[in-house]
């Protein structure tokens, strides 16, 4: 049976004045509530007994707030509304990152707070292919998800750091199950700033997932932490406990240009480097 939405369930005087009903309001149960009227009139048309009566209260009260609380992880996720995965073009990834696709859905690796790096030159797919596995760990597993801009997160934990409450926003991050930084390898910090990433790196090592995309191969990750010291330690890390995914072959943007303008042959790319594990 459908389960009302909350501007959907029945507020007739009727059920506003029968105490059963506003108890169950006064239990903070608004679906059991505002379906009770309703249910006790169908339970003395069909014969109901007493358990098939409680029980359909119950698994309406369950059903509305497994949605409500879906909506409000979407919600607060940040996950771009586009990037879906009825949207990923399936056919166009890489063969061993399709293969893997089915396993890290099922969400298994979040428990075990293991990372998912994914490598490749722009325009393979890395970001969309993370935002819609972040979506349907939310969707199918309600995990708490946040998807940010690499820099954008990094700015963020400087300004608390600034404001001496660097702390308090790394415990407000820490209550995301999976973290995606997107587009990390467009990094280019200063010592500061590389403090604040690995610092975060560091806090969530063993504890929490990072889903992280780059189209930098871990060779070039001094280009991102300058000192050769703290870039070991963020790929030693990263790399302890993950799934390394490869975003090779032609970029899918400018394929889907050449569909879209017409023309006969793709439109050829450089091919991404190879990922050093």
């Amino acid at each position: 049976m459908k389960v009302p939405d909350q501007s959907d369930i029945p507020t007739d005087a009727g059920s506003q004045k029968d105490p059963a009903a506003i108890l169950l309001r006064s239990f903070r149960l608004p679906t059991m509530a505002g379906l009770y009227e309703e249910t006790m009139q169908r339970a003395e048309k069909e014969g109901w007994s007493h358990r098939q009566v409680l029980r359909h209260l119950c698994e309406s009260e369950s059903v509305d707030r497994g949605q409500r609380r879906t909506a409000r992880l979407l919600a607060g996720s940040s996950l771009p509304e586009s990037k879906t995965l009825s949207s990923l073009d399936e056919a166009r990834l890489p063969v061993k990152v399709r293969q893997q696709l089915p396993a890290l859905i099922e969400g298994g690796f979040v428990d075990r707070a293991v990372n998912v790096l994914a490598f490749g030159l722009p325009g393979r797919g890395k970001s969309h292919f993370l935002a819609a596995l972040g979506r349907e760990l939310i969707l199918r597993h309600s995990k708490r998800v946040l998807f940010r801009p690499a820099f954008k997160i990094v700015g963020q934990l400087l300004e608390a750091k600034r404001d001496l409450r660097l702390e308090k926003e790394l415990k407000k991050l820490d209550r995301y199950d999976v973290l995606i930084l997107d587009d990390i390898g467009y990094l280019q910090q200063s010592r500061e700033e590389m403090e604040v990433l690995f610092t975060l790196l560091a806090e969530r090592y063993e504890r929490r997932s990072v889903l992280l995309s780059s189209n930098l191969v871990f060779s070039q990750w001094d280009q991102i932490f300058k000192d050769p010291m703290t870039t070991m330690a963020a790929i030693d890390r990263l790399v302890h406990h993950s799934i390394i995914l490869e975003f090779d072959g032609p970029s899918q943007r400018i394929q889907r240009t050449a569909v879209e303008v017409g023309s006969q042959e793709p439109i050829s790319a450089p091919a991404a480097p190879q990922s050093e594990p």
